[in-house]
């Protein structure tokens, strides 16, 4: 199976899990002028569950290092599937609870709180599960970012106008969506082995093995939380399935492509979270929100027209945004600084010695 053997592939890797975390939503965004978002879910799910199984028969089985999809499920323990699995039912619910939170509140007021609060709880379960990184600066790169996504919604809050109302009932939500979300990889992570992906502990699952069970784990969980969101929506009338298989096929196309750039990035993810550790590789890819503010701003005109302070908001955002971030790839580059250092004092007497050579 194809294998990082690079921190800083690994942090390219992370990056790509943020461009992915935050542009999928564009595709919701496009189905929801036609399309109910508890149709688009389906598709969405569909997606997600497809490119993980294309995943694993490719990259999670070429190449000699590591154990392939198939051998690495057989032997797989049930304890590590269950927990990979219910990594995915558990990323599922919260997903639905920050989409009702969102027609409850608006976007302003439930992102902030809830990706917010899955970013710092996030990386704190993460951190404490599998410590990996020099935990001084992945706190202050995580706090920068968790500012600057604060920023980012008082952005939205002062360009909206005739905003939702904000009720008691939409905060409890969004909060309920970010300690449920702050869960989800650790419990994915933790079917793995972390350390060796290339000769992985017995029983443990490869990356791709843990993201199809996980998307496994989501799908099926799906027709239990979407069914009820059908039949109980936050906003709107009660649907059913039927209307869903009215959609064009345009329609499930646009839902399916945002499962599929979703599960890249977690794929990309669970890769790079050998040589990152999965605390950097979770708080690099919920910088997603920035990614999606970045869309908003450039590509949907979401602030045109709003106050100057919204764009002062923005600037100050992504000033902290950037900052966070080279906190956290510093974070996990630290611990490879005295491998590096002595590689090249070994590397020096060499050169010297080359040099006499040359002289002479």
């Amino acid at each position: 199976m194809f294998i990082i053997q690079d921190y800083s592939i690994a942090i390219l890797f992370c990056f790509v899990t943020m461009l992915c975390w935050g542009s999928w939503g564009n595709t919701q965004k496009l189905a929801a002028k036609t399309w109910r978002y508890e149709f688009f879910y389906w598709d969405y799910v569909l997606g997600l569950l497809l490119f993980s199984i294309i995943s694993a028969f490719t990259l999670g089985s070429i190449g000699e290092e590591g154990r392939g999809f198939v051998a690495d499920l057989t032997q797989a323990d049930t304890g590590n599937i269950f927990s990979a699995f219910l990594g995915g039912v558990i990323f599922n619910a919260s997903n639905i609870l920050l989409s009702a939170a969102i027609a409850l509140c608006g976007m302003s007021v439930a992102f902030p709180l809830g990706v917010g609060l899955a970013l710092v709880l996030g990386v704190l379960i993460n951190y404490f599960g599998a410590a990996k990184g020099e935990p001084l600066y992945i706190f202050v790169g995580v706090l920068l970012i968790t500012v600057a996504i604060i920023l980012n919604g008082f952005a939205y809050k002062k360009a909206q106008t005739g905003q939702k109302n904000l009720t008691t009932k939409g905060i409890f939500i969004s909060i309920a969506a970010g300690v449920i979300m702050s869960f989800f990889y650790r419990f994915v992570a933790a079917s793995m082995d972390l350390s060796n992906f290339a000769l992985p502990e017995v029983g443990k699952l490869t990356p791709y093995t843990a993201v199809f069970v996980f998307a496994l784990g989501v799908f099926l969980s799906n027709f239990i939380f979407n069914t009820v969101a059908m039949k109980h929506p936050v906003e709107g009338k009660p649907v059913s399935m039927k209307d869903y298989f009215k959609g064009t096929m345009t329609m499930h196309m646009v839902g399916i492509l945002g499962g599929v750039v979703w599960c890249v990035g977690q794929s990309f993810s669970m890769i790079a979270s050998e040589k990152a550790g999965a605390a950097i590789s979770y708080g690099l890819g919920q910088g997603a929100t920035l990614v999606s503010a970045l869309w908003g701003i450039l590509i949907w005109r979401e602030f045109k027209g709003a106050p100057k302070v919204s764009n002062q908001l923005n600037i100050a955002m992504f000033f902290l945004f950037i900052i966070g971030l080279g906190f956290l790839i510093y974070a996990g580059a630290f611990l490879f600084l005295p491998h590096f250092l002595h590689l090249q004092n070994e590397a020096s007497p060499n050169r010297q010695q080359q040099f006499r050579i040359r002289s002479k």
